[in-house]
């Protein structure tokens, strides 16, 4: 009767009756043990030890007694004294189970896991069908990591007892462990369908559903808990999660709310609640959530990593980076806070340190794809594409819906040149994430580049919507300010764009807290010192136009500075400027920002010249801290910085105009003419002399075309000497009488060139004079191709070459193809429709919008063959063939810059329509220098005029060739020397108003 009590859970009749059977037999051994249990189950400790002592006094080989009696033991947390029990008491009777499971949960309370394994092993071996045992003995095996094991545990608890949901569930745990999502929701649901009360299994359900993103049923598994269990503060939290990723953040912040009222000490749901609360722009009440969450629990590791988010976005980085550093304290294997580290230091320039937590965020969590879409970004900065490329790459295989890392790769594939494959992944960012204006902005430009202009309009409106609102909210806009210029877009915007590209360079600067440097207000004594910074002291097109003017400045003047911010690429371009520069310092070794700042400055430079603005490889932070008294923009970029610390951008008063002064952040210093400027004269000598070569069978007589086979050379003597050279002169009327003098010369027969060119040979002999084929200068000496030397052959370049009809006009354009918009490709249609036998001869630049410019222009009504496309050439070929073309026709949205410096050398009349922005006015400039005015139109209208009296009227076109072509050498515009001299001049009266202590000011080299 007593033990049916006892097993009724009746312990009061139970040991009421175990009391009358004791004291009529004192020495009963089941009435003691019986006693024992009943006390230990009523909490009643010392009582239970005491009949469990009497039990072992009259038996002391009772393995029950002592096994009672460590249950005792070990419910006062006395673990050797119970171990010591419990063992006696399997010692006693091998076959003792239940005192094999009491030692097995001794040993786990003791942290001896092995030994706990081993003793759940021994009971089932007395009995295999214990599926309770079994099941525990498969927990304890899952704590430790042998899942298998443990599944082959809950396997055979299951076979024993197919209907015990228990075994289900933990199933359900290993294999959701093992990632094997689908198996692991099979088993929870099988659990609650044997049990529905099974509030744990529910649980679990919900768990693995919401981590599969299941949210629908997830949510039902939670509800359904909830109606076991409505005051589980857990459950709540785990539902608003759930709400949160739907996008339902009220009903979310509802539920944290819920969740915090049933257990006020609930970091996590504080921390969660506060995530909602920043998504719905409540920052505030989220930074006080995760402030609670940390009294709480100062060591949450959660909190202080989102915390840490919050204080980053506010410009508090030391403080993000604080707390950042504190959550891996805490949590040392915290992956998403060595991911969030890293990007801060990233942003701060520090890029190995940031290297090096990503690759920590990786090792913690292997399939951590934001960790790899960010660490490509890192090395992308490094300039280690292939590396980059890699990162992105996997953190798509891990999670193939990853917006950005789509986008990040689109980014590589851009900046590489394979468009085709960046316009692929950026319209699968955005299938992915239609709302994402990064991706948005870089497909548009990207469609740009290869002259795809399908919904033209709507994109452009669709973009300046994205910067409006971009800019409204104080956030960096998706439109890199050096792809401003294409859009339409107000000046103020464009100024806004840049301006907060700046103030990035001025938040990496604030954590380096440098005090301001200190700066005389006179020389001293010492020559004015100027410092030029650039990232292309090599070859590049910023040295091509620059190389020679620091060696050109008058050293008993001013003493002359560069900082190059690359390393030495080993051209002549970089060992001239490094040759010719009193002092050359590369600065690519100092990486760190601060430490560069402190050398120009130790250097005492008194004007700091900024040569790269936004291109690739500018280091504006060093500016940013100011490390000279006066800070100038010059050359390298076209367009304002936005920036308060640069005081003047160098420019003149045709790119630049006083009116449209509100553009520019900087005062405007103007050149005495172009601010642009061109090394030709010293890096392309031989195009200043040409002879035109002519078919003796053909004669003179009916002139000859200067541009259809052209030699140059720097000695063209022996070929004048070997060959019947005849000097034509006449004199044509343009604005004015202009002489024309061509030297032809007279060949009994052109078929050996002609035969050159058709098979590609590099060279052959005219008049027993060797002659190079242009096309095979990069065969021959490749430093001459690239500019770096004057070539020393004679070179013949030919129409022929290039596939250009020898009777056309040819109009040309040598920029890349993003500079070409449908209104301007609408004019070259109208001008070619209007001038009989014209081609336009273009750059497959790149080749990809060769069939997208082709087709447009078919729909405009132009026939096809009338656009001639050749490959991009060497420098000097491309410089040289420029000769070939009657007209160049200029760009209005972005000029040719550098590009028109090269067309004008050969003496090719370029036609121009400027705009307002400075990148669209430069051509303008350049032929205001020349003395070109009339090529410089007003109008759309205006442009096509000019441009078909060009091809219509021949002697127009002879005079405009006539005069471009003496122009060239004797206006300022391809004088160094002279430039040099007008940037002295500025550079003067810049210092003149500091020293008078006088704030920057619109200046001329020109005024007094």
């Amino acid at each position: 009767l007593a033990h049916r009590e006892y097993q009724a859970v009746d312990y009061e009749n139970a040991e009421r009756h175990c009391m009358q059977l004791w004291r009529q037999d004192s020495n009963n051994t089941g009435v003691l043990l019986l006693l024992s249990s009943i006390h230990f189950q009523c909490r009643r400790l010392d009582k239970s030890a005491h009949f469990s002592t009497l039990a072992i006094k009259q038996n002391p080989l009772l393995a029950e007694a002592y096994s009672n009696l460590g249950n005792v033991y070990k419910e006062r947390g006395q673990l050797q004294e119970a171990l010591e029990n419990y063992r006696h008491a399997v010692r006693l009777k091998p076959d003792f189970i239940d005192g094999y499971i009491n030692l097995a949960a001794a040993l786990v309370a003791a942290r001896d896991m092995e030994q706990a394994v081993q003793a759940y092993v021994t009971a089932l071996q007395y009995n295999p069908d214990l599926y309770c045992v079994r099941s525990d003995l498969g927990n304890l095996l899952k704590a430790l990591g042998r899942l298998d094991e443990a599944k082959a545990c809950y396997l055979k608890a299951i076979e024993t007892r197919p209907d015990f949901a228990v075994a289900w569930s933990n199933l359900g745990c290993v294999f959701n462990a093992q990632g094997e999502i689908w198996l692991a929701i099979h088993h929870f649901e099988k659990a609650v369908a044997l049990d529905p009360n099974f509030l744990d299994a529910y649980i679990n359900l919900g768990n693995v559903l919401k981590e599969a993103r299941i949210f629908d049923r997830a949510v039902a598994a939670y509800l359904r808990a909830l109606n076991l269990s409505a005051s589980n503060a857990v459950v709540h939290g785990n539902l608003a999660c759930v709400y949160y990723e739907q996008g339902l953040i009220d009903l979310a912040i509802d539920t944290y709310r819920r969740a915090i009222e049933l257990q006020p000490n609930f970091p996590d749901a504080y921390c969660n609640l506060a995530n909602a609360l920043k998504e719905k722009g409540e920052v505030q009440e989220a930074e006080n959530c995760y402030n609670t969450a940390l009294r709480l629990c100062p060591t949450h590791a959660d909190s202080l990593n989102n915390l840490a988010n919050i204080k980053r976005e506010q410009g508090y980085i030391e403080e993000a980076t604080r707390l950042y550093l504190k959550a891996l304290e805490v949590f040392p294997e915290f992956a998403a806070a060595h991911s969030n580290l890293a990007s801060v230091l990233q942003q701060q320039g520090k890029l190995n340190e940031a290297l090096m937590h990503y690759k920590e965020a990786i090792r913690i969590q292997p399939t951590f794809a934001d960790a790899y879409s960010n660490m490509g970004n890192t090395l992308k900065e490094m300039q280690d594409v292939s590396g980059a490329l890699q990162c992105y790459t996997r953190a798509i295989q891990i999670n193939p819906a990853f917006a950005d890392a789509h986008s990040n790769l689109a980014s590589i594939h851009k900046d590489s040149g394979n468009i085709p494959e960046a316009i692929q992944s950026y319209r699968t960012a955005l299938k992915l994430k239609p709302d994402f204006p990064d991706a948005y902005c870089n497909l548009a430009h990207c469609l740009q580049i290869v002259c795809d202009w399908t919904d033209y309009d709507a994109r452009m409106k669709k973009l300046v919507s994205i910067v409006a609102e971009q800019l409204e909210k104080n956030r960096l806009p998706s439109v890199h300010p050096h792809h401003s210029m294409l859009y339409p877009l107000s000046h103020q915007f464009r100024r806004d764009i840049a301006a907060r590209h700046a103030n990035l360079c001025l938040e990496k600067i604030h954590v380096l807290h440098k005090p301001p440097y200190k700066f005389p207000r006179d020389l001293g004594g010492c020559r004015l010192r100027i410092g030029y910074v650039s990232s292309d002291f090599g070859n590049h097109p910023t040295s091509h136009l620059m190389q020679s003017i620091p060696g050109l400045h008058e050293k008993h003047r001013v003493e002359v500075f560069c900082y190059a911010l690359s390393p030495d690429d080993g051209t002549t371009f970089r060992s001239k400027i490094a040759r010719e520069t009193e002092h050359f310092i590369d600065l690519s070794q100092i990486p760190c920002n601060g430490k560069a700042a402190d050398r120009i400055h130790s250097d005492g430079i008194h004007i700091l010249v900024n040569m790269n603005g936004y291109t690739k490889g500018a280091r504006n932070e060093i500016f940013a801290l100011r490390p000279a008294p006066v800070q100038v923009m010059w050359l390298g970029y076209p367009g304002t910085s936005g920036a308060s610390f640069m005081d003047y951008i160098i420019t003149d008063a045709v790119t630049s105009p006083i009116d449209l002064a509100p553009q520019y952040s900087e005062k405007l210093a103007y050149m005495p003419f172009t601010y642009f400027t061109g090394d030709h004269k010293q890096m392309f000598p031989h195009l200043k002399e040409r002879l035109i070569v002519s078919d003796k069978a053909h004669g003179v007589a009916g002139g000859v075309a200067d541009n259809v086979a052209v030699i140059n050379a720097t000695d063209l003597s022996p070929l004048v000497e070997s060959t019947d050279v005849k000097e034509i002169r006449e004199v044509v009327i343009a604005a004015k009488p202009v002489e024309i003098s061509l030297k032809v010369a007279e060949l009994p027969t052109t078929t050996p060139i002609e035969t050159m060119i058709a098979s590609g040979q590099v060279q052959t002999s005219v008049n027993g004079v060797v002659v190079q084929n242009g096309l095979a200068t990069t065969q021959t000496n490749n430093k001459a191709a690239t500019g770096e030397e004057v070539p020393q052959s004679i070179v013949i370049t030919t129409r022929q070459q290039y596939g250009l009809p020898d009777d056309a006009i040819v109009y040309c354009n040598f920029n890349q193809l993003y500079k070409i918009d449908p209104l301007t490709l609408q004019m070259w249609v109208h001008i070619l429709k209007n001038v009989p036998n014209a081609v336009l001869w273009l750059l497959r630049f790149p080749a990809v919008g060769e069939p997208n410019l082709q087709a447009t222009a078919q729909q405009f009504g132009l026939p096809p063959g009338k656009i001639i496309f050749s490959n991009v050439a060497a420098k000097e070929e491309h410089v040289r063939r420029g000769q070939l073309a009657d007209v160049c026709l200029d760009t209005p949205l972005c000029n040719g810059h550098t590009t028109s410096m090269d067309v004008l050398w050969t003496g090719t009349p370029v036609v121009t329509l400027p705009g307002e922005t400075l990148a669209s006015r430069v051509a303008a400039s350049q032929l205001a220098t020349l003395g070109c005015p009339e090529l410089i139109a007003r109008t759309r209208q205006e442009y096509q005029d000019v441009a078909v009296r060009l091809g219509t009227d021949r002697e127009y076109l002879k005079g405009m060739r006539a005069k471009v072509w003496k122009a060239r050498v004797d206006s300022p515009l391809f004088d160094c020397k002279q430039y040099a001299e007008g940037l002295e001049m500025l550079f003067g009266k810049m210092w003149e108003r500091h020293a008078r202590g006088e704030v920057a000011d619109h200046i001329s080299a020109n005024s007094k």
